[in-house]
């Protein structure tokens, strides 16, 4: 959380100093392309927030999120509208990686062998299709802030989702193939070097079922299904070029 406030305050007081600028140098939008193309790459963080988790029809509490860096690519093109707009559509490759723990308690203890941890990572490509606005626009720099709804498709076969501390035995998560999340960011560019900060929230939960191998679960826990539902936010930030 500190260097997402560094970050921010970074960013506004680069763009209270080029709003200063740009009043006494003016854009000339006929010499913006209708399209312009580009490439970025940069790191995230995920945050699994837990809407729901139970064992046998109880619920659990004391969940921690445990946020871990993960990674991307992109490729983007954006439409130049009339003034100060954009819109702009990219697709991604992304690698999210984070966990949640659930502490061992006296409320839990005879649904948890243990303390119990939940590891994911999870492969997707991502579209997202963002309206932007460039409130900071002289050249060679400039300052835009941007938001629009973003659909992710999951990549099961290189998905993992380890659980341990469960009695119940070899866990299966099933991810819904695709998930959908709202985007808002800013971005700042020094001629055609940029990078944004942006932070995406879902929608709806990404957990389509929670299975396990029913005949290597000792009993009574064979006859305790797992039930959950989570969110995944992501924080992010990239560097990139814009032709």
């Amino acid at each position: 959380m500190k260097r997402t406030a560094f970050i921010l305050m970074a960013s506004l007081l680069l763009a209270t100093n080029l709003q200063g600028q740009s009043r006494g140098s003016r854009r000339d939008a006929s010499r913006d392309p209708l399209v312009n193309v580009g490439v970025k790459a940069g790191f995230n963080s995920s945050m699994f927030f837990i809407d729901h988790l139970s064992v046998g029809g109880q619920e659990l509490d004391d969940i921690q999120n445990n946020y871990k860096v993960g990674y991307f690519g992109a490729f983007f093109c954006r439409f130049n509208l009339k003034k100060h707009h954009y819109l702009q559509t990219e697709i991604s490759y992304n690698v999210s990686k984070g966990s949640i723990s659930v502490a061992s308690t006296a409320d839990n203890r005879d649904i948890l062998q243990h303390s119990a941890l939940i590891k994911t990572s999870i492969h997707s490509i991502d579209l997202p299709v963002l309206y932007g606005y460039k409130f900071v626009d002289a050249r060679p720099y400039g300052m835009a802030f941007f938001l629009g709804p973003k659909v992710s498709y999951n990549w099961r076969k290189h998905c993992k989702n380890e659980y341990s501390g469960f009695y119940q035995q070899d866990i299966t998560e099933k991810l819904h193939p695709f998930c959908y999340s709202a985007v808002v960011g800013l971005a700042v560019n020094v001629s055609n070097i940029f990078f944004d900060f942006r932070y995406e929230a879902a929608l709806h939960n990404m957990v389509k079922s929670v299975t396990f191998d029913k005949n290597a679960t000792e009993s009574p826990y064979c006859d305790q299904d797992i039930s959950l539902n989570r969110r995944k936010n992501v924080l992010s930030f990239s560097l990139g070029v814009i032709f």
